[in-house]
């Protein structure tokens, strides 16, 4: 099995990289602030802002597989985005790959009814 970065994943990766450093390094403080004043269960709307951008670019639900609503990775190579993104502690929940909701998008996927998966 060749754990290596795959040709597939490379451009994913650069351009993860560049969503990173344009929009997810300078929000993190707008985040704090808007927790600040929001309290720790607020929806910072930083954060839909990120959202909207990742999926505006297609960086969006890589963990699922084989899916028309993901990207369709296998394992390996989710691994080498999982390890990118678990570097910011902004860039999960913005690329819409964070626990606990990846658990519960999978279910939806594989068993939700088509206006479920619309959603």
């Amino acid at each position: 099995m060749d754990l290596g970065i795959s040709e597939r994943v490379k451009p994913l990766l650069a351009d993860i990289h560049d969503f990173i450093d344009s929009f997810v390094v300078p929000a993190e403080a707008v985040y704090a602030e808007q927790v600040e004043a929001g309290g720790r269960w607020c929806a910072p709307p930083v954060m839909e802002e990120l959202k909207a951008e990742a999926k505006r670019r297609g960086l969006w639900n890589f963990f699922l597989p084989d899916s028309e609503r993901g990207a369709g990775l296998n394992n390996v190579d989710y691994a080498h985005i999982a390890e990118l993104l678990g570097r910011y502690p902004l860039s999960s929940e913005a690329m819409n790959c964070a626990a606990p909701d990846t658990g519960n998008m999978e279910v939806l996927e594989r068993y939700g009814t088509e206006e479920q998966k619309e959603r």
